[in-house]
């Protein structure tokens, strides 16, 4: 006892005065050369960048077109030609637009569009409401059911029934259809471990692209509609299932699978009577995960003509009518909560089924049966009488809440613009321009020099030659100085995201009582569309650059704040004993011990926030950002910039890569 005493003084004497624990002369001589290193490169872009700025910048005006950006406008074209003679598209992309067409309008025609001779839905409001509660209570609980009942009463209280209906229909067809492959995928990748390192990479980059790059690609297979909308949705939303579903196979344990083995079961019966059944709850939440990357993916889809509510924020934005897109923006986030708590609640149903001997009691089912007749009633009310079919009232609701979010836009305008502009200056003049300027006035060598330097010092070899390839293909984009005026919006935002992160951060991670009350929020800010972020800054600051920046650190913060919370959580008690006794305050413990010992959580929230940021960044070419955002946006709407926006597509995903892959080979690298 006496020995381990004196080893916990020992400790925190040397966090107190060395940091958390002596570090060996090589490892201390590595870091501090590291930093010297970055330092160097650094200084000798500065000063190269004094000689020779505002050369070999590779700027481009926003009309102009390189070689590759017509080659792709003749590609388009070329398609567009053959799109109905060509066998591949006769009998292969056309054929998959055409079931995709006909699942799409048959859920639209079911509950949000005139089906046949009717002048409205299958099913009506009422069904749908009824429908919605009755799925919700059986899956879930009876709060879970008010809270759906609620929710959906509210699209046609703002007015919003249709559109919400369109939204809630390409939803569910684009899940539908991601988890009849995602599944069995993700079974198969945990049960193969050669299948699962095959399919990780393609997991990984997928799910580091941000939500505009699936878009272009796909309209020159699909063209511009609800069929291409939901195949990108379904693409985008696949991922996180695969992912759960192959992660809920392989926590199964070993000694259960044994057991099933020894008693003579098949590799047939392994997976169907205990593989699956064991992982079922674990399941469910990459049903969830991925009815919100559905979600998320089908309001952004409005930029190819998928109908909704993300049509209609898209039109405000483009308008910069504030009242029309937050009551539009209010309806997604009303969709996203009901469908987060009701997927999350049939994953916490799971969890008590298994644990329960007699997960269903006579009462409860006799109650669903009645319930399940009630709502048929309103199904079938919904479909013979017009007054249960259309929604009564002209959403005087949204009016009122468009009236409202414009009133508080003009007062905010009006009372904060001296608080506003000057902080928008502060950010933009301090930290912005001097960084984009250095980007996109430095010649695109030097730049590429100095990218692949940072690279090989924080990740290594492998990262520097992927920074490389990264770097070579952006200039083959012919877009370097939007992707430059990108990156630095990315990073001013990431480090603001990284500050926030870190301060609530270790605030979460000192403090149960705080991380009880904050963490509720976070969660719910991470299932909110990126869509919504913008609404409110567009009516603060306007549309800028400074709105599409502010909207993603609001986005890229939460994610942050868990990780450096659970990380600084991790560090074990003893050592921050050790450190206490040792007479280190607050500052040095934190300082010193903890931030120290969770430096891969903070790379991990770097690499999440740096993704998580150039998603928003890209989305905020909707409201003033430019870029490659704004790229993208015009190759949709102007057809001979098709070319420009396919390019600036591949840009972001090779930002999205070179950050991510730098990140990653930091994390690891810190924790080796």
């Amino acid at each position: 006892m006496t020995v381990a005493v004196e080893k916990r003084e020992d400790a925190g004497q040397a966090a107190k005065e060395d940091g958390p624990g002596k570090v060996p002369p090589v490892l201390a001589a590595r870091r501090v050369s590291r930093r010297m290193v970055l330092a160097a490169i650094v200084l000798v872009w500065l000063v190269l960048f004094a000689v020779l700025r505002g050369k070999q910048t590779l700027t481009l005006a926003a009309a102009d077109l390189t070689d590759l950006h017509r080659w792709f406008n003749d590609v388009n074209d070329a398609i567009g030609a053959d799109r109905n003679s060509n066998p591949l598209f006769l009998y292969f992309f056309n054929e998959i637009r055409l079931v995709i067409d006909s699942l799409v309008n048959f859920v639209q025609e079911l509950i949000s569009q005139p089906s046949g001779d009717r002048p409205v839905p299958q099913i009506g409001w009422l069904g749908v409401v009824g429908l919605a509660g009755y799925v919700s209570w059986a899956v879930g609980n009876w709060r879970v059911a008010l809270l759906a009942v609620a929710g959906f009463t509210f699209f046609g209280l703002q007015g919003l029934w249709q559109e919400s209906m369109d939204t809630l229909a390409l939803t569910l067809s684009a899940v539908f259809v991601a988890l009849l492959f995602a599944i069995p995928l993700g079974v198969w990748a945990g049960l193969s471990d050669r299948f699962n390192r095959i399919v990780t990479p393609f997991l990984d980059l997928m799910q580091t692209m941000p939500t505009f790059v699936y878009l272009a690609p796909l309209t020159l297979f699909f063209q511009i509609g609800p069929a291409s909308a939901t195949i990108a949705t379904l693409i985008y939303a696949a991922p996180p299932a695969i992912r759960i579903t192959a992660h809920a196979i392989r926590s199964v344990p070993e000694t259960t699978v044994e057991a099933a083995d020894s008693l003579g079961a098949t590799r047939r019966q392994t997976l169907l009577k205990v593989l699956l059944p064991m992982s079922k709850r674990t399941v469910v939440m990459g049903v969830n995960q991925t009815i919100m990357a559905a979600l998320a993916m089908v309001t952004i889809a409005a930029l190819i003509n998928a109908p909704g509510l993300g049509q209609t924020v898209v039109q405000a934005l483009q308008s910069l009518d504030v009242g029309t897109a937050f009551n539009a923006g209010l309806a997604i986030v009303v969709m996203a909560i009901v469908l987060d708590r009701v997927t999350t609640a049939a994953s916490g149903r799971e969890e008590a089924a298994r644990r329960s001997k007699n997960p269903l009691l006579p009462w409860r089912r006799h109650l669903l049966v009645g319930g399940g007749v009630a709502a048929a009633v309103l199904v079938y009310l919904s479909h013979m009488y017009v007054w249960a079919a259309e929604f009564p009232g002209e959403g005087s609701t949204g009016s009122t809440i468009a009236k409202a979010a414009d009133n508080v836009t003009t007062w905010a305008q009006d009372s904060l613009s001296g608080l506003t502009n000057g902080f928008r200056d502060a950010i933009t003049n301090g930290l912005l321009n001097p960084f984009q300027t250095l980007l996109t006035d430095s010649p695109w060598w030097l730049v590429g020099v100095a990218l692949i330097g940072v690279g090989t010092v924080l990740g290594g070899w492998r990262a520097g030659v992927t920074t490389g390839v990264c770097v070579g293909l952006l200039v083959a984009t012919g877009v370097w100085s939007d992707a430059m005026t990108t990156m630095a919006s990315t990073l001013v935002a990431t480090i603001l995201v990284m500050v926030l992160g870190i301060v609530f951060g270790v605030w979460m991670g000192r403090s149960m009582m705080v991380d009880r009350l904050i963490r509720p929020t976070l969660d719910a800010a991470q299932v909110m569309p990126p869509f919504v972020y913008l609404v409110p800054f567009l009516a603060l600051f306007g549309p800028t650059r400074f709105t599409a920046i502010v909207a993603a650190i609001v986005y890229g913060a939460p994610v942050a704040m868990k990780i450096i919370a659970d990380g600084i959580r991790a560090v074990p008690a003893t050592t921050v004993e050790a450190a206490t006794s040792a007479g280190c305050n607050t500052w040095q413990i934190i300082t010193k011990v903890q931030l120290p010992m969770a430096r891969s959580a903070l790379t991990l929230a770097t690499n999440q926030g740096l993704i998580y940021v150039l998603s928003m960044v890209v989305v905020g070419g909707l409201v003033g950002a430019g870029a490659l955002g704004y790229d993208v946006v015009a190759g949709f709407a102007r057809g001979e910039l098709y070319g420009k926006g396919l390019a600036a597509g591949l840009a972001i995903v090779l930002l999205g890569v070179m950050f991510d892959r730098i990140t990653q080979a930091a994390a690891r690298r810190a924790t080796a």
